[in-house]
């Protein structure tokens, strides 16, 4: 479980970190990201202002969208399984092996 580690880092550094827990990873375990996951549209969120807050605060810093986390995971040769949103306002982003994630639509 890494929370609120990526969105500290720009994206050549967050795929280093999940190559990292992927290289140690077995094909059957599953990694959880505790992030804010950025929705789309204008309406208001949480992770927006933290967004905003990262960009001044630590340059190359940054929250990122369900898909922008998906990429990176796949760079990483891991992922996306779910995007769970929680009441507080980060979500629980599940990723697993791309091997994985091939043998069970297989």
């Amino acid at each position: 479980m890494l929370k609120q580690v990526l969105h500290d880092w720009d994206d050549e550094r967050c795929v280093a970190i999940l190559k990292n827990c992927r290289r140690v990873m077995p094909s059957t375990s599953r990694l959880l990201l505790v992030e804010f996951v950025l929705p789309p549209g204008n309406e208001p969120f949480l992770g927006k202002w933290v967004d905003l807050h990262m960009l001044v605060m630590a340059p190359g810093a940054r929250e990122r969208t369900a898909d922008e986390y998906q990429s990176l995971l796949v760079r990483a040769g891991s992922t996306t399984c779910s995007v769970v949103p929680t009441a507080v306002g980060p979500s629980v982003v599940e990723a697993m092996p791309l091997e994985a994630a091939d043998i069970g639509n297989g």
